[in-house]
């Protein structure tokens, strides 16, 4: 596998039609920005669907500037056990309500793909392709050591991953330490109150989560991944002075260069940690999946 991967830059796949089951929300309502959890019965017929998987969704374009289509890659994070009603397959995304910026006239302008998908009610069909490989993939060894570290909805492939880890491989040992980012405790999916899907294996002496919060979220600031990985900068380099860690990165593209500045303080400077990334990335140890 490519050890970095872009989302967008994904062919393949088949067509596929699913119809919208169940549209929750997984952030509290007063979040603007909220994030929703989308059930799918996928036909019949289909290629096998797992979580971790990706799907791209084919919105409703705007005609007038000659779009038929906005297509954007999601990520499944889950596939329910067993077949549906008819044989069709059940998964669910994870989708933040998006909006951009104008930078010009400074107009707020709502985000095709995930409003489309936010919108949905029961019953609404939706035109998908994939599914494409899953982007993540287990070591064969099982005590290699596991650094996640995911922001916002990047949350949806380690849900899989870590799942798929404790759950279908079997005689696991390996460490898995995930670090995990968003401006506000309210805005982390799958761990804050309303629901916690990682709480299972909080008493596993193998797994461990970190919150990276922003230092100052009314002011908007960005995830302060420094205070959290700086914590454990000491075990950090140790395992990713090994041969048998592996890591594994999910989100926007933009936290990769604010990865590289903390992880440099962590390295001690820039040059050590330049050299242990190449370290990493030459033996497909480092994995991305950004956007």
């Amino acid at each position: 596998m490519d050890p970095v991967q872009r989302v967008g830059r994904m062919e393949g796949g088949e067509d596929l039609r699913a119809t919208l089951v169940e549209n929750s929300l997984l952030t509290p309502s007063s979040i603007v920005d909220e994030v929703r959890e989308l059930s799918f019965d996928v036909q019949s017929g289909v290629p096998e669907l797992s979580a971790g998987q990706i799907v791209a969704i084919h919105a409703p374009g705007s005609r007038e500037f000659g779009n038929a289509a906005h297509v954007r890659l999601y990520t499944i994070a889950d596939v329910a056990d067993g077949a549906q009603g008819g044989g069709a397959a059940r998964i669910k995304l994870c989708v933040r309500r998006c909006s951009y910026i104008d930078e010009y006239s400074g107009e707020r302008y709502p985000g095709v793909a995930s409003n489309f998908l936010c919108n949905l009610s029961p019953g609404d069909a939706v035109e998908m392709r994939g599914p494409f490989p899953i982007p993540f993939e287990v070591p064969e060894e099982r005590s290699a050591d596991l650094v996640l570290i995911g922001s916002g909805t990047g949350i949806a492939p380690f849900r899989a991953f870590v799942r798929h880890v404790f759950e279908d491989v079997p005689d696991w040992k390996g460490r898995i330490w995930m670090f995990y980012g968003a401006r506000t405790g309210l805005e982390m999916m799958y761990m804050n109150d309303l629901r916690d899907d990682f709480s299972q294996y909080y008493d596993l002496d193998t797994f461990r989560a970190f919150k990276a919060l922003a230092t100052r979220p009314g002011w908007h600031e960005g995830v302060d991944w420094g205070s959290t990985l700086e914590e454990h900068g000491a075990e950090l380099w140790e395992m990713l002075g090994s041969p048998k860690t592996y890591v594994y990165i999910a989100g926007l593209e933009k936290m990769l260069s604010e990865l590289d500045r903390v992880f440099a303080r962590i390295a001690g400077s820039e040059a050590a940690w330049a050299r242990r990334k190449a370290e990493l990335q030459a033996g497909h140890r480092w994995m991305e999946l950004v956007y």
